[in-house]
């Protein structure tokens, strides 16, 4: 639908990443989009989900609740295909508003899909681990934005091995991550949203993996490097 865009001048089709956007297929098991901040992951993030029929600010196609009409039009100018197998269960995940669906959680007396505990009586990361743990229940799609943002290492190796059950039920997951823990399953694609557009990469290519890689086994020197750079910056 790129002859229906008004203008690729204007946000959010002057995004890099939108402009050279054509067609992007989605893994059957688990699909990545990465890149820098600003780049353009949560905004396509957000326009898939809406486009599926999710709510903006997340949960499951059934919520309705918004808070401030925030999300872009770039959902009008997507046509999502659809595959032959019809999932039986979604949500959106977006870890920027998820105050704001506990909150509509809490409103509707839904809690016990949750664990039967309210989220804001819990840890920000226990609550994140709540939603995953409790209300996916597999055969679902599962768009998640930035889902590590309150997850320990630990517990984003939890959410890893909840993955894998969940994909093991015929589920799939879009996931947009800075985390090179939370990107490391196997079965899987990763699109790098980058200043030319996207492309495919590995795990082992993406700077996130080798930043992190770096810096572990060579700690000293970088803080070293990175200390000293800031003292001559002063």
């Amino acid at each position: 639908m790129r002859e229906s865009v008004p203008s690729f001048r204007q946000y959010p089709f002057s995004l890099q990443a939108v402009r050279e956007l054509d067609e992007l297929s989605f893994h059957p098991k688990v699909t990545y989009l990465i890149g820098e901040n600003g780049s353009g992951k949560s905004t396509l993030m957000e326009a898939l989900a809406v486009a599926l029929g999710f709510n903006a600010e997340g949960g499951t196609i059934n919520f309705t609740f918004h808070t401030k009409e925030t999300h872009s039009e770039l959902h009008q100018y997507l046509k999502p295909v659809r595959g032959p197998r019809r999932p039986k269960d979604g949500f959106f995940f977006r870890a920027e508003s998820y105050y704001n669906l506990a909150t509509n959680i809490d409103e509707l007396d839904a809690v016990q899909s949750y664990g039967g505990k309210s989220l804001h009586q819990q840890s920000h990361g226990e609550s994140f681990l709540a939603a995953f743990l409790h209300r996916f229940s597999g055969n679902g799609l599962y768009i998640l934005d930035e889902p590590e943002a309150a997850l320990s290492p630990s517990r984003q190796m939890a959410l890893l091995a909840r993955m894998h059950d969940l994909i093991q039920d015929n589920s799939q997951f879009i996931i947009a991550t800075h985390s090179p823990i939370l990107m490391a399953y196997p079965d899987s694609i990763i699109y790098e949203l980058t200043e030319d557009g996207v492309r495919t990469t590995t795990w082992e290519e993406t700077e996130h993996y080798v930043i992190t890689k770096q810096f572990l086994n060579h700690s000293e020197r970088m803080l070293h490097d990175l200390l000293t750079d800031s003292e001559d910056g002063d």
